[in-house]
Formats: structure tokens, sequence, C-alpha cells
């Protein structure tokens, strides 16, 4: 059985999913983990063909990190971002699913 979230867990993790920047980055941090801040910005140019500056990208990682959707640990002087899926995650996400309707109504 899942403990309940609060109002502020499940607003950071919604606030974080929110924007398809930083679910891009949670998609690229789910096929390759570990990924330095020059790896993230070049992964952007890559997939979208957009260019993000280093300070747009790293305040993007600081809402993920907010919300325990990333981790970040130090490679060296490298910061490293990993995806770090908890059950929290996993219980904001099946918040919705008390709103499913049956069709029946």
């Amino acid at each position: 059985m899942f403990r309940r979230m609060t109002d502020d867990q499940l607003d950071l993790i919604f606030k974080a999913l929110a924007d398809s920047t930083r679910r891009r980055i949670i998609d690229r941090l789910s096929q390759q983990p570990a990924q330095s801040l020059f790896e993230v910005c070049a992964a952007s140019v890559s997939d979208t063909g957009v260019a993000l500056s280093r300070q747009t990208v790293s305040q993007h990682l600081a809402v993920l990190e907010k919300a325990g959707l990333i981790e970040t640990t130090w490679e060296g002087r490298t910061k490293a971002h990993s995806l770090t899926v908890t059950e929290d995650h996993i219980q904001a996400a099946a918040w919705l699913t008390k709103y499913i309707t049956t069709g029946d109504e």
C-alpha cells in the first residue's frame, strides 16, 4: 500500500512533467544515465534541432531534481545527472487512475 503523497509533492512532480523539454530530458536520461550538463545540452540540439543555453538546461535539471526525478553525482569534476524513479513517482502517476470512468455513465 502506498503512503498518501502531500499536495506539495504531487505539485513538484506534475510541474516537472508539465514541460516537454523536461520530458525529453527524462527520456534521454532513461536511455543513457550519468550525463553531464554538456551532454544534455548537446542531446537537445540533436533531438530537436534547437540549441538550449546551459542556463536553461540547468534550470530544467533543477526542477527535475527538486521533484526527485533525477539525481546528481560527481564524477571527478563533472556533475552527472541520472533518472531516478521511486515509488512516489509511480504513486503520482497512479493518482489519476482514481478518475478513470468506465464509459457507462
